[in-house]
């Protein structure tokens, strides 16, 4: 397992909903991200969230396609994301999506962490490729 780490940045912008989800309290972003060091890439995606401001607890779920070079191999994959805030509490779990990689990343396996330090995004991508001894 590898493990690499850095920074990005993120903008999201909200989209439309869908009839079905229209006034559910459901929202949809778009996502923007420009990753930096090891992971030199773009990441761009969807999210759905709620939050329930009252109790502090909510949900958002995301698919991110990340294209860019990953130490020096280049190629694209896929993200899931899960984040939960159950009243105050977060917990997230963002992982490769299984045989989304592509290109010079086929096979890629691994969990990203993404930490929030001094108002900046901050990423620990711990990884494996099949192809790698």
């Amino acid at each position: 397992m590898s493990m690499v780490t850095g920074e990005f940045s993120v903008q999201m912008r909200p989209e439309t909903s869908s009839a079905i989800a229209d006034g559910s309290g459901i929202g949809r972003m778009s996502l923007d991200k420009q990753y930096h060091g090891a992971l030199s890439a773009t990441g761009k995606g969807e999210m759905l969230a709620y939050m329930d401001s009252q109790l502090g607890s909510g949900v958002y779920v995301a698919l991110e396609r990340v294209e860019g070079t990953l130490e020096g191999r280049h190629g694209n994959f896929l993200l899931h994301h899960r984040g939960i805030m159950e009243r105050g509490a977060p917990a997230l779990a963002v992982a490769v999506v299984p045989d989304s990689g592509r290109d010079g990343l086929e096979g890629l396996v691994g969990t990203l962490n993404i930490r929030i330090e001094g108002g900046k995004h901050y990423y620990d991508f711990d990884y494996t490729l099949a192809d790698a001894a």
